[in-house]
């Protein structure tokens, strides 16, 4: 299984719904609260170049925010990433 990570703050929709899509496809993910302290937005911002939430990377590729992922899912690629094959 991938690991994922998930940048977000507090009172995200877009967050929310980046977590629903994932818990459906029944996978764990770590979730770093960017206000839950300093540095942490700089850090989101440095690993994605964007600066809006949620960022999400799985493994070491940047998938981008909700509706990256989603657009993702759509397209048939999220569920190879999430078994740990690009193919």
């Amino acid at each position: 299984m991938p690991k994922i990570i998930m940048y977000t703050k507090n009172v995200c929709p877009y967050c929310s719904m980046a977590q629903r899509l994932l818990a459906s496809k029944g996978v764990e993910w770590e979730e770093i609260n960017i206000q839950s302290g300093p540095g942490l937005r700089d850090e989101m911002i440095e690993r994605s170049g964007r600066m809006t939430v949620p960022q999400i990377f799985i493994d070491k590729t940047h998938v981008g925010g909700f509706d990256d992922l989603d657009a993702l899912d759509r397209a048939g690629g999220l569920d190879p990433l999430l078994a740990g094959s690009d193919s």
